[in-house]
C-alpha cells in the first residue's frame, strides 16, 4: 500500500478563491457566475469536469480505480431573498430564499437582478424602522419575514414607480456579503456558508495536483447548487460512487462540540447518523497526522449528504465541517480550520477502500468489460 503523502495547502490560494467567491453573488437559483468562477479554476488546475443539465459540477480527479470511486461535495448556492410583492408605498414585499432569520435580513444591504438584466440597490427593513416615530414599538415589533419590507434606492412612491423601474415580482435579491479578511485570521462574513467549504476542496485538489500524487481510486468533486433549498446532491452523483463526504459548516454554540479552530466531524445530524466506517477512517486520519478535530452532532441540520441518501443513493456518508460561528448569519470562521478541512481533505483522497468490496478489478474508461 503506498503511503499517504501530506501536501503543503496553498494558504494564499484558499483566501484569494474565497475572497472572489464571497464577491459573486450566488443566492439558489442564481449561481451560474459563480459556477463559471469554479470551472475556470478546475480548468487552471488541469481537472476535468462536466456540468449537469441543472448547471451544477462534476469534476474528476483520476486514480487508479475507476469504479467504485468516491466523492467530496460542497454547495456553491448561498442564501438570499425573492420579492413576493408591490406595497402601496413603493417598497417591497420579500420572502427568504433558503432557511434564515428575518432578525439577520434587518439592516442588510441587497440588490435587486430584474427580468432585463438589471441591477437595483436597497436595504431590508422593518415595518417600524425609526424610533423617532415609533419609539419602544421599534424593539417590541415581531422578527419575523412579514414583518420585513426592502427599501430601493430609486425615487420611488407607488407600485407604478416600481414598475418602471423594471422590478417584478419574483426578482431575486442577493444580500452584501461585506466580507472582512483580518490579519490574526479571523474572516467575517456572509455566506461563508459553503463558499469556505469550496475554497478548502478546491485548495485540497490544488495541493494534490501540485504534489503529483497519485490517488488509489477516482475522486469526483461536486459542487452543488441547490443545497439550502433541501435539493443538495441528491441528482449530480455517479451511480458507481461508494463514499460521499460532504462539506459545510460546524456551528459554534453553547452546548455544541465544534472546533474552532480545526475540522469538526459530524457523527450525526437531523437526517441519522453517518457511516460508522467511513466516519471513523476519517478520525484516524486527523489522528495519525496531527490535524485538530473534534466529534460533533447537530440536531437542526442537514446536508447535501442526506439528499443523496435520500434520493436512493446506496453509499457511505460522511460530514466534514470548517467552524462557524453565528450560521446563517453575519458568520465568522478562521483560516485554520478551513486549512485543516483542505489538509484532511488531501488525506482522505488518498485513503485505500475501507472495504474488498469497494475495490473493482475496473480499470480507466477504456478498460470496462463490453458485450
Amino acid at each position: 500500500m503506498t503511503a499517504i503523502v501530506p501536501p503543503a495547502i496553498d494558504r494564499a490560494y484558499l483566501l484569494e478563491t474565497l475572497a472572489s467567491l464571497l464577491e459573486i453573488p450566488s443566492p439558489t437559483g442564481m449561481t451560474d457566475a459563480a459556477v463559471m468562477f469554479v470551472c475556470r479554476q478546475l480548468e487552471q488546475l488541469g481537472i476535468p469536469f462536466k456540468l449537469t443539465r441543472r448547471g451544477a459540477i462534476r469534476a474528476d480527479v483520476r486514480g487508479v480505480q475507476y469504479s467504485p470511486d468516491r466523492a467530496i461535495v460542497s454547495h456553491l448556492d448561498t442564501l438570499g431573498a425573492m420579492v413576493k410583492g408591490i406595497l402601496p408605498n413603493g417598497r417591497l414585499q420579500v420572502v427568504p430564499i433558503g432557511t434564515w432569520s428575518a432578525r439577520f435580513a434587518e439592516g442588510a444591504r441587497g440588490t435587486i437582478f430584474t427580468s432585463d438584466d438589471g441591477r437595483v440597490r436597497g436595504t431590508f427593513l422593518p415595518l417600524k424602522a425609526s424610533g423617532h416615530v415609533f419609539h419602544e414599538e421599534v424593539d417590541t415589533q415581531p422578527i419575523s419575514w412579514s414583518n420585513l419590507e426592502f427599501r430601493i434606492d430609486e425615487r420611488v412612491s407607488n407600485p407604478a414607480d416600481i414598475t418602471a423601474v423594471g422590478i417584478q415580482i419574483g426578482d431575486t435579491i442577493a444580500i452584501d456579503p461585506q466580507p472582512e479578511f483580518n490579519a490574526n485570521g479571523f474572516i467575517n462574513s456572509r455566506h461563508l456558508d459553503d463558499k469556505a467549504g469550496v475554497a478548502g476542496v478546491l485548495a485540497a485538489a490544488k495541493a494534490v495536483v501540485d504534489a503529483g500524487i497519485s490517488l488509489p481510486m477516482d475522486c469526483h468533486l461536486l459542487f452543488t447548487i441547490s443545497e439550502e433549498v433541501g435539493v443538495g446532491a441528491s441528482h449530480v452523483l455517479h451511480g458507481d460512487v461508494a463514499e460521499l463526504v460532504s462539506i459545510d459548516n460546524g456551528t459554534i454554540a453553547p452546548g455544541q462540540n465544534t472546533c474552532e479552530y480545526g475540522v469538526t466531524i459530524a457523527m450525526q445530524d437531523s437526517s441519522g447518523p453517518f457511516d460508522w466506517h467511513l466516519t471513523r477512517s476519517l478520525i484516524e486520519l486527523c489522528q495519525t497526522h496531527d490535524i485538530p478535530f473534534s466529534r460533533d452532532v447537530f440536531r437542526w441540520y442537514r446536508s447535501d449528504a442526506a439528499a443523496a441518501v435520500e434520493a436512493g443513493n446506496d453509499i457511505r456518508t460522511a460530514l466534514l465541517c470548517f467552524a462557524l460561528d453565528s450560521s446563517h448569519g453575519y458568520e465568522r470562521t478562521h483560516v485554520d480550520s478551513i486549512e485543516a478541512l483542505a489538509r484532511l481533505l488531501t488525506l482522505y483522497m488518498q485513503r485505500p477502500p475501507l472495504f474488498a468490496r469497494d475495490a473493482a478489478p475496473i480499470g480507466p474508461a477504456g478498460d470496462l468489460p463490453t458485450g
